[in-house]
């Protein structure tokens, strides 16, 4: 069978063809991105570094993206926040699944808005949530984050 050239061409021209197929369908019938539109809200993805120790997490969308760092130091535990695009405001809790806490506003760190910061009582559980909520450029992003990615040491926590 092998030995038929014909089989042979197929075998080598089915593939490419298959492939050929599926990039011209994505791209002339399928979605395009679109840029965010203001006064629309956008979700954030939890990304995968969120649920294990990996001390840091990611929320995106699209080419959008906030990094979210825990830290203990002299002034106080805090939530960080690095943005992609600078922010107009951010808003954020910190609190179990089932609590409705209500947000508090995060201070900016520089003046670009790049850099947020969150003062914390306390050390968030493994069973906490960080929600909030960005405004850039009329946009508003929400997302949902687990605190996971905060214990180095362990990913059942303290």
């Amino acid at each position: 069978m092998l030995t038929n050239r014909h089989v042979v061409v197929a075998i080598v021209v089915a593939p490419v063809l298959s492939l050929a197929g599926w990039w011209s369908v994505g791209e002339y019938i399928g979605e395009k991105a679109q840029p965010a539109r203001p006064g629309d809200s956008y979700p954030l993805l939890e990304k995968s570094n969120c649920r294990y120790a990996s001390g840091a997490c990611n929320l995106e969308n699209g080419d959008f993206s906030l990094t979210l760092v825990y830290t203990e130091g002299v002034v106080g535990n805090a939530l960080l926040v690095r943005s992609s695009h600078p922010l107009d405001g951010l808003v954020a809790s910190v609190a179990p699944a089932d609590d409705p806490a209500q947000p508090a506003s995060m201070g900016a760190v520089d003046e670009a808005g790049l850099h947020w910061r969150l003062a914390l009582a306390r050390l968030p559980d493994t069973r906490d949530r960080i929600r909030l909520v960005a405004g850039a450029s009329g946009s508003v992003y929400f997302g949902d984050a687990g605190t996971t990615f905060i214990y180095p040491d362990t990913v059942d926590g303290p």
